[in-house]
Parts: structure tokens; C-alpha cells; sequence
């Protein structure tokens, strides 16, 4: 399946609803893929081709691993995919990864940032700290890049970018695994080549990769996220409790409103929120989940309770967001 020149946006998926009243809504789309990878249901756009920003990770890391990286510990590998809330366990261990492989701080390309946890972000703040490039949520995926291009024999200089030998690698991979070209090569965040490719490429590569054969990279690579899906994300980020909530699952989001996860056995799911809002991605989860007859506590606690879903005035629950689709 070829991806269209551009998307062309969504169709309704959620409503904000204060004090009773419909105050906004949120359009994107939604693609849904049964276990054997056939269409099961579908709103907007599923072949025109979006950034999937940070969920590409678990695919870049694939790529990493085919370019000859080596990470003795899952929990490393999990890292390298992760958009990690710079915890101190997640620091820790891209600290102990750089330092293992003869490498500083300073390698790194990512730009100084401050933790994207809150709770992280807040005891940086206290202590007298501010940004530096390890605290930046991509630093366990450009830790990963840097090794990758130490065993492969490529320059570390430059290795985020998509003229680099590395991101020609990872973009074959992407392209390979999603079954598509990759319809355009961006900058991400975190200065890193991105590859746009479709919801439903998306949704697909996600399965591929939750029935990937043992001994794959793409095994690896799935097996390490789901056993440590605290270093993915957070202590206790959305997607780490989905990931533990729901056995075989795994789960990544990514900036702008994106979101993939796959369970195998059952289906795929790809979300795309077009304004970008992360608030009105749970309940829309947990809506694309029940399509595929999933419907665990933690798909439901998430709809009602992950952060920005609860609208509040006065200090108090007055609404919620909630999906139409």
C-alpha cells in the first residue's frame, strides 16, 4: 500500500465536555488491524503518510540492532526505543550506556532539555538544575545511535542526521517493516531523521513486530519494551500501565497526537490526533481496543482518568474528554 502525497486529515473522534456543555472536539484518524493484519475498522485518513515521530523508535532500534549494535541487557535495548521521563533510573542507565562505550554527554546530538515528567522536571528545577542533553527524552535513542555507529564502523559526527549512514540504515528499516516508502524525511525534536509512512503502515508494523519470530531483532526489540515498559516511558505513564495492564502489549507514543500499539493474538491500532492533543488519545484507545473486543480495567481507567482527560473548574471534576468514534 503506497501512501498518498499528503494526509488529509481526520474525521471526529472526541468531545470536550464541561458542566454538560460540548465546548470543543478533537478530530484525527484511527486505523485498526484484526491478528492477522486485515482492516477491522477505521476513521480518516489511514494511507496518507504522518510523522509518526517517537513511535518510530521501536523501529529505528530494529535497525540499530541489524547495523550491528550489541546491548547485552533488555533493559538497555528498551531504553534505546524509549521516550523516557528522565527519571533517575532512566538516567542512570543512559549514563552507565554512554560511559560503557568510552562516550560523554557531550556526543550526544540531542539538545539540553529538562525532563518531560513532571515529577522528574520539578526535582531538577529544586536541586539548581537545568537542561543538559541526557534529561532530553530521545537521549537513550541517540545513545543507541552513537554505539550503533561504533560497531558499525560509521563517523559519530553527524549521525542524526538523515544524509548519515546510520539514518540511511534506520530508513530502510522503517520502510522495510511498515511495508512502504517512507513519503518524506524530517527532522524530529530531537534533531534525529523522522520517516513519515501511513496509520495503517504503522498499525502493521507494530503486529510485525509483536509476532516477529525469536531470535529477530524485531523480537528483541518488542520483548525488551514490554519487560521493561517503565524505562519506555515512565513509573507511571499511560503507556507503561497499558503495557502492564494488558498482557502482550506493546505500546508507544509519539508527539503531535500519535500513538501505535499491537497485541498479539488480537490487532494493531494507529492514532493520529490532528491538533496534536494528547488528552483526547486515551479514550480513544480504549474506543479503537473495544473494537478488537479488548476491554481490560486499565483500557477503561485510562479513558477516564490519563492526564488532560478530566476537565476540571474550581478545583473540582466538572467533564471529560470522550471519544465519538
Amino acid at each position: 500500500m503506497l501512501a498518498h502525497d499528503a494526509y488529509a486529515g481526520g474525521e471526529l473522534l472526541a468531545e470536550v465536555v464541561r458542566s454538560d456543555f460540548v465546548e470543543g472536539y478533537h478530530r484525527g484518524s484511527v486505523a485498526v488491524l484484526d491478528a492477522t493484519g486485515g482492516a477491522v475498522a477505521g476513521a480518516g485518513d489511514l494511507t496518507g503518510p504522518v510523522f509518526p515521530r517517537s513511535a518510530n523508535k521501536p523501529m529505528q532500534a530494529v535497525g540499530m540492532v541489524r547495523a550491528g549494535l550489541v546491548l547485552h541487557d533488555p533493559a538497555d535495548l528498551a531504553i534505546a526505543a524509549a521516550s523516557h521521563r528522565g527519571e533517575p533510573m532512566h538516567i542512570a542507565r543512559v549514563r552507565a550506556m554512554l560511559r560503557a562505550a568510552g562516550l560523554t554527554e557531550d556526543d550526544l546530538a540531542c539538545p539540553p532539555d529538562l525532563p518531560i515528567g513532571a515529577a522528574a522536571r520539578d526535582a531538577v528545577l529544586a536541586a539548581g538544575g537545568g537542561p543538559e542533553r541526557i534529561l532530553a527524552n530521545c537521549s537513550g535513542k541517540h545513545t543507541a545511535m552513537l554505539r550503533t555507529c561504533q560497531a558499525a564502523g560509521w563517523p559519530t559526527i553527524g549521525y542524526e542526521r538523515a544524509d548519515h549512514p546510520l539514518q540511511f540504515a534506520l530508513e530502510a528499516t522503517v520502510e522495510e517493516i511498515a511495508g512502504e516508502p517512507a513519503a518524506a524525511v524530517g527532522v524530529d525534536g530531537c534533531g534525529a531523521a523522522v520517516f513519515a509512512i501511513s496509520l495503517a503502515a504503522l498499525a502493521g508494523s507494530y503486529l510485525r513486530l509483536v509476532t516477529a519470530p525469536d531470535g529477530t531483532p524485531e523480537a528483541a526489540v518488542a520483548a525488551a519494551m514490554r519487560a521493561y515498559p517503565e524505562l519506555v516511558s515512565g513509573a507511571v505513564e499511560p503507556e507503561a500501565r497499558l503495557m502492564r495492564g494488558l498482557p502482550g502489549a506493546l505500546v508507544k507514543g509519539g508527539a503531535e497526537g500519535v500513538l501505535a500499539a499491537a497485541v498479539p493474538g488480537v490487532g494493531a491500532i494507529a492514532i493520529k490526533i490532528d491538533d496534536g492533543a494528547s488528552r483526547a488519545i486515551w479514550p480513544v484507545v480504549a474506543s479503537a481496543f473495544g473494537k478488537l473486543g479488548v476491554s481490560v480495567p486499565v483500557l477503561a481507567e485510562l479513558a477516564e482518568q490519563a492526564p488532560g482527560v478530566v476537565m476540571h473548574g474550581g478545583g473540582r471534576p466538572v467533564g471529560a474528554v470522550r471519544a465519538l468514534w
